[in-house]
């Protein structure tokens, strides 16, 4: 009897998360983000590299490189996928809220100033 109870249960909880996946996807509800970043000390620094960038000077992925002092540098600035929870508030809302492809206006958080750009979301 204990088995069987711990079967459906575990089989409840299955289909439960399964549902809420499915329900995300259905309603278009943004789950992951995966983005690069460039952390640097001040907002005249992040607006600098942004120009950079945007006038084709450098690529985001050097840029990071050169100038990021968060070790993701290395590898172009790329964080991987995240979810909601998992970054601090004001980065968060600039990676969940930015447009894929495109370099966000500097982000203010308590680590510095990012530069965000989002690399794919689902």
């Amino acid at each position: 009897m204990k088995k069987i109870l711990l079967i459906t249960v575990l089989m409840l909880g299955v289909i439960f998360i399964g549902s809420a996946k499915i329900g995300a996807q259905m309603n278009n509800e943004i789950t992951q983000v995966r983005a690069q970043h460039i952390l640097v000390p001040d907002e005249n620094e992040a607006k600098a590299v942004k120009n950079e960038i945007e006038s084709g000077k450098i690529t985001f992925e050097d840029a990071a490189k050169k100038y990021s002092e968060c070790p993701s540098k290395a590898n172009g600035g790329d964080l991987g996928y995240f979810g909601r929870g998992m970054m601090v508030k004001e980065f968060e809302q600039a990676a969940f809220d930015g447009t894929v492809g495109k370099v966000s206006n500097p982000v203010q958080t308590q680590f510095g100033w990012h530069l965000i750009k989002v690399i794919d979301k689902k």
